[in-house]
């Protein structure tokens, strides 16, 4: 929600404190138990269930300094998103959480924004847009970089499926790689593919949310390259949604995919957050 709206999880705020609300590290773990129902917890939920952990711990305690001193302010009025069932050993927010920041989402992503362009600027970031992921680069049992195409420059609107035109290669070593390439929302076909039994037959019309680029391709050359897809039956839709004529234009339409990657041998470095937004409607 932070690069929509500016919605983000706090426990135990000065807002929340301010208005009355008492919350705490182990009523939000508690809530967060209930809305993930890890039952796999000896196998396919295992990180998640590490990552959550210390994401709840995160938002507990200094989560909400660093980002006031990176220059992000707090709307006074904390909003209770995903409530479940009100109760705290049910799904959902037993009590409100959803910190909205001046400038919602535009106002957290600009700080971060300056900073990747001063480390541009004195040579600690190298950007490449425009650079398309082949292949994982192993060596000695490790992931040791990546290689794949060039594309040509494109002008393409947001959202706009791009040329895919290749105009060279590129090689790239380091000591660790973090694949960071998001769900698969704009691949129907995979979202069919892993459609849980459970739910019936996939809805035969799907309206997408996200761009063109969020093709799940990254997930399948890092589960070549030794990563381990997991959760892949695990989709949470919403149910309504209003095309609007734009790329990306869905108003009210989002779905999470409860997957992660982690890897099959410690050495290779591949992250992916439990719940990655895939942004699909039905």
């Amino acid at each position: 929600m932070a690069k929509g709206f500016g919605g983000l999880f706090l426990v135990n705020s000065p807002e929340q404190r301010r208005l009355g609300i008492r919350d705490s590290q182990e009523l939000a773990w508690q809530d967060w138990q209930g809305s993930a129902g890890f039952d796999r917890e000896d196998d396919e939920d295992y990180w998640g269930r590490k990552w959550a952990e210390a994401y709840v711990e995160f938002a507990s305690g200094e989560k909400r300094e660093w980002l006031h001193a990176m220059g992000i302010r707090f709307f006074p009025v904390v909003g209770w998103a995903e409530r479940g069932g009100y109760l705290a050993e049910g799904h959902g927010n037993s009590v409100p959480r959803f910190h909205i920041v001046w400038g919602t989402g535009p106002g957290i992503i600009a700080p971060f924004e300056q900073r990747i362009r001063a480390h541009r600027q004195n040579g600690l970031v190298v950007y490449q847009p425009r650079h398309r992921v082949n292949e994982l680069i192993q060596s000695g049992g490790a992931i040791t970089g990546v290689s794949g195409s060039v594309l040509v420059p494109s002008t393409a609107a947001r959202g706009e499926t791009s040329s895919r035109e290749m105009i060279g290669e590129f090689e790239y070593r380091a000591q660790a790689v973090i694949v960071s390439s998001g769900g698969i929302g704009a691949n129907h076909d995979l979202v069919r593919q892993y459609w849980p039994s459970r739910l019936g037959e996939a809805p035969k019309r799907m309206l997408s949310g996200v761009p063109a680029h969020v093709d799940g391709r990254m997930l399948a050359i890092t589960e070549q390259s030794g990563g381990r897809i997991v959760n892949r039956d695990r989709m949470w839709h919403y149910t309504e949604g209003i095309r609007i004529g734009i790329p990306c234009g869905i108003i009210m339409g989002y779905v999470f995919f409860r997957g992660h990657l982690h890897s099959g041998s410690t050495r290779v470095v591949s992250v992916f957050q439990p719940r990655t937004s895939l942004d699909l409607i039905l």
